[in-house]
Formats: structure tokens, C-alpha cells, sequence
């Protein structure tokens, strides 16, 4: 996955020039790739790039080009350990239509250096849509440059997006999001979406849906569908629950009204009531309740925290309330379920999800 670095940049990196008789391109896209990416996010993206670009599958530049650009020459490295070399510098942003942030693992190392923040917030500036795809929201958010937007992030990094930037509201339960030239992207399979969705605008539903047969994927999923779920709403069919679900699991500590979770899925109250008693057999404010009992259950037997910690962590709002509930659900007080936790092997588990 190597290229030869080019001697030129922008629109003619990979392509015939303008200047030189050929048409504009309909789409140019730029990549910047943090150290650990995902490859698979961006191989998704790009290929459905290369595959809109020219008729058949000879790989042309033709009507869209894109490149990855550097500040340095060095490869970079995926996180699976597969490295890309970059096929052009920073140049001008300007040049082009989308620049792509594509994010991976969450480190304590550098994730952007400083040459290319700054070349973000000047892309910014000139009014160049910029995308994060998978953590790439994260450098977006970190280099200041998604205040006052909405972003999307996975399901899996949602507490993690919180704790870094408690001032910003991420979307976790949509595979991307467009807030005008901003473009946030969970990753995953959501990274072929958003790509077909950027090629059906600037070259037509059929050249996007060509990219997307050629793949063998399957329908074009909207932004506003749900993302792939935790296995807590493995069997749900409905995706109106399912996001109502994941909000759910998404506020253990702080929960939701019932009305506002229906407000955000565009339901009434009433219509959200009636459809979880349909899908789950239970009012919503029960089962809300069950799983912060489920997560309290989790943490007394994986962690060492008191138990006033845990029911103000399960959302409850005193140690008592948490108690009454508490047996009331399963028979025995909190402090009886500590005595009988299994012990240093269920320790182990602290670190993986609730649901996992």
C-alpha cells in the first residue's frame, strides 16, 4: 500500500492537471492518517473513491483523485501493523473538496503533530469540509475545531469522548453525522456509508451505487440509522429501540427522562411507551432501571468501590434508594452480593464492557 511521493501537490497529484486539457475531477479528497489507524475505515472510504473514478475497474483518477498526505515522509503505520506511505505533503487545502482525518487506537502518544493541526485549522478557515472518521473526531475535537458542532462517535468510545471534551454533546447512536463542513464518522462499516454518500453528491446515485456492487455491500445505510448495536440489543429489530437502548446504556450515571429520550427519537412519550412494552415486554422506565441494576451487580462484584459509590454510579440518587431497589430486584442487599462476589477472577472483567 505504498505510493511514490509526488513532486507535485493538490489536484494534480494523482491525476492529468487541468491546466493540461483534462476536466476537474467531481471530487478530490485529501487523507490524514493518525499513527495506529484503522485501516480498514480507510480502505473502505478510498476504494470507493477509486472505484467511482472510472468506468469498469481500472483504477483511473479520472473523475475523483485523492491522495495521503504528510508532513513527513516516513510510513505510517495501522494499527493491524500494515504501514501506508504518504503519496504527497501538506500544500494547500484549498485544492481540495474533503480532507479526511482517519483516527484508530486511543494512545497516550502524539495522534497529529503540529504541522498538521495547522494545516487542519487552515483548511477550516478556507471552508474545506473536514471528515473524522472513526477517532478522527477526536483530533478534530482536540484541535478546536468541532465547537458548537455535533459529533459523532462509536458507541464503544462514547465515555471516552465525554471525559476528554465534557463541554462538547457526541452522537453515539447514528453511524455519521453532517453538521455543515464538518463530517463525523463512528467507523467501522459506517466509513463505506458516509463514502458512498460523498461520491452520490458530486457524481450521481448510480456512480456511488456502482462502488458499492462491485464491493459486494449491501444497501446504502442513512447517516441517521443506528449503529451496530452492544449485545444488549442483539435481538432488537426495531431501530427506534435500539438507539433507545444505547442512550440508555449511554447514561448509567446520569439517566434520562423517559420524555426526553423519547424527544430525541422524535416519539412522544406515549408512542415510546407503547412501542418498548410491543418490542420489550416492559415500560421503558423499567427496563431503564433493570439495566442500571444490571450495571450496579456488574461493579460490586468487579470492583472494589463502596457501595454509595456504586448506586450514585448506577444513577441513583442515594445509598438507601439504591438498596431498596436493589433487593427488591434480586432478594439480598447490595452488601450481600459483595459478600458472595466471585472474587479475583470476576476482578478481571473490571476493564471490559458491561455488555461485552
Amino acid at each position: 500500500m505504498s505510493t511514490q511521493r509526488p513532486t507535485s501537490t493538490g489536484p494534480s497529484a494523482n491525476g492529468p492537471s487541468p491546466a493540461g486539457g483534462a476536466l476537474a475531477p467531481a471530487l478530490n479528497v485529501g487523507f490524514l492518517l493518525t499513527d495506529n489507524f484503522t485501516l480498514s475505515a480507510f480502505s473502505l472510504m478510498v476504494d470507493q473513491f477509486r472505484l467511482a473514478a472510472d468506468d469498469g475497474d481500472r483504477s483511473r483518477p479520472i473523475r475523483a483523485r485523492w491522495q495521503v498526505m504528510s508532513a513527513k515522509a516516513d510510513a505510517i503505520r495501522a494499527s493491524c501493523g500494515v504501514t501506508v506511505s504518504p503519496s504527497g505533503p501538506l500544500g494547500d487545502p484549498a485544492a481540495f473538496d474533503y480532507i479526511i482525518v482517519v483516527g484508530g487506537l486511543l494512545h497516550g502518544g502524539q495522534h497529529m503533530d503540529e504541522e498538521t493541526v495547522a494545516f487542519l485549522k487552515r483548511a477550516a478557515r478556507a471552508g474545506v469540509s473536514l471528515v473524522g472518521v472513526c477517532t478522527g473526531s477526536f483530533v478534530l475535537a482536540r484541535a478546536g475545531l468541532m465547537t458548537g458542532r455535533r459529533c459523532c462517535v462509536s458507541w464503544y468510545h462514547y465515555q471516552d469522548f465525554l471525559e476528554e471534551f465534557p463541554h462538547h454533546t457526541p452522537v453515539a447512536d447514528r453511524l455519521y453525522v453532517i453538521d455543515g463542513d464538518r463530517i463525523t464518522c463512528a467507523g467501522g462499516g459506517g466509513a463505506a456509508d458516509l463514502a458512498t454518500a460523498l461520491v452520490e453528491k458530486s457524481m450521481g446515485r448510480s456512480v456511488a451505487q456502482k462502488g458499492r456492487h462491485i464491493l459486494q455491500l449491501d444497501r446504502q445505510r442513512p447517516g441517521s440509522e443506528s449503529q451496530p448495536h452492544p449485545p444488549i440489543a442483539d435481538l432488537v429489530a426495531d431501530d427506534r429501540v435500539r438507539r433507545a437502548l444505547l442512550l440508555m446504556e449511554q447514561h448509567l450515571a446520569d439517566p434520562l427522562p423517559i420524555a426526553d429520550i423519547a424527544r430525541r427519537l422524535q416519539l412522544s412519550t406515549r408512542q415510546l411507551e407503547r412501542l418498548f412494552q410491543t418490542v420489550m415486554g416492559q415500560r421503558p422506565a423499567e427496563f431503564y432501571r433493570r439495566l442500571r441494576l444490571r450495571y450496579a451487580r456488574f461493579l460490586l462484584d468487579t470492583t472494589g468501590r463502596s457501595v454509595t459509590d456504586i448506586a450514585l454510579e448506577a444513577g441513583f440518587s442515594d445509598c438507601a434508594h439504591f438498596s431498596r431497589q436493589f433487593k427488591a430486584q434480586h432478594g439480598f442487599t447490595p452488601s450481600d452480593a459483595r459478600a458472595q462476589s466471585p472474587g479475583p477472577m470476576a476482578r478481571n472483567l473490571a476493564a471490559q464492557r458491561l455488555f461485552d
